[in-house]
């Protein structure tokens, strides 16, 4: 596709351009092909390393199912077949959820089959259920992008290790990369966005989000950046972090001022320290604000991605008190 074909390729040209700164097991007793594996087993242990760091790479489907299951049965040989006809579009894993439960209990998987799809580390899409081959062909598509093979996944992993190394010239001008060949890319959208408003250009950001059609404006790269939009409108209106920690010294039970300081403390990039001041309110009073502080670490927690190192420890945190 050309530069003058691609309705994102002047803003989004422009913004990088300025932003300074084996054979695997048969997990469910499915017959696999003698030709490549069409999947991988994984645990808990190496979740992180099968689907978190490979999805940095290509897109991981990962199907939850578990032995006493007849629909997930049903499933398991079109997934296979598609995947393996993808010609490496995208990756399945599979997690036995009886043997591995906590995963799916994080994600919130309450019945099974469930296939989510990982990219750059996070959970991006997903269905549930037997569906034919059909649909699974149009996820995979939705997923990787028609076209779209290793070589954009790899660029789309290459500009989130440049964003993660502080490199964000580099991982802007990757992102740019991707919009060339593929203008709707939702990833490089959101990724984008998200350097532009870090960097201090939120109408840039803006502009970028507003191009995202109507029906694809909950996908999680660019709902994320969304939320971080609206977060940092909070906090504008919120005072002297320094005045909050005086209003604690005198009086640890003035949770208002709690919950300002975590509104403050995650904008400034603090966000174990925005969680624990939360889960601090949780903990001393459920009924403020009829439960607010956990209604306001479910949207940290969006902004965040469900994935996320921080997010991950506060839901344990937070179970932990709500069940203890």
């Amino acid at each position: 596709m050309s530069r003058e074909d691609n309705p994102y390729a002047s803003a989004a040209g422009a913004y990088s351009a300025n932003v300074q700164f084996g054979t695997a097991p048969a997990g469910n007793g499915q017959a696999v092909s003698d030709a490549a594996p069409a999947y991988k087993d994984t645990t808990t242990a190496t979740f992180a390393a099968d689907v978190i760091q490979e999805s940095r790479k290509q897109p991981v489907l990962v199907d939850f199912w578990a032995p006493w299951c007849g629909p997930c049965k049903q499933l398991a040989p079109a997934l296979e077949k598609v995947v393996r006809a993808s010609g490496g579009k995208v990756k399945l894993v599979k997690m036995n959820i009886d043997d591995h439960p906590s995963v799916a209990g994080q994600l919130g998987i309450q019945s099974i089959p469930a296939v989510i799809a990982f990219k750059n580390g996070q959970p991006v899409d997903g269905f549930m259920g037997a569906v034919p081959e059909s649909q699974i062909r149009e996820f995979i598509d939705r997923v990787a992008g028609k076209g779209a093979g290793p070589q954009i996944a790899e660029t789309l992993a290459a500009a989130t290790q440049a964003r993660d190394s502080g490199d964000l010239q580099a991982a802007a001008s990757l992102f740019d990369a991707v919009l060339a060949e593929q203008p709707d890319n939702l990833d490089a959208l959101g990724g984008l966005a998200d350097l532009l408003f870090e960097t201090g250009d939120r109408a840039g950001a803006e502009e970028l989000l507003a191009g995202v059609p109507e029906d694809k404006k909950d996908a999680p790269a660019v709902a994320a950046v969304r939320a971080k939009i609206a977060l940092a409108d909070k906090v504008g209106e919120l005072g002297d972090p320094a005045e909050l920690e005086r209003r604690l010294a005198n009086d640890p039970k003035d949770h208002q001022a709690r919950f300002d300081l975590a509104m403050i403390q995650n904008a400034l990039g603090q966000r174990t320290e925005a969680a624990d001041s939360l889960l601090a309110i949780v903990k001393a009073d459920r009924t403020w604000k009829d439960d607010g502080a956990r209604a306001q670490l479910l949207q940290f927690f969006e902004a965040w991605g469900l994935m996320d190192e921080v997010t991950l420890a506060t839901r344990r945190k937070l179970s932990s008190i709500l069940f203890s």
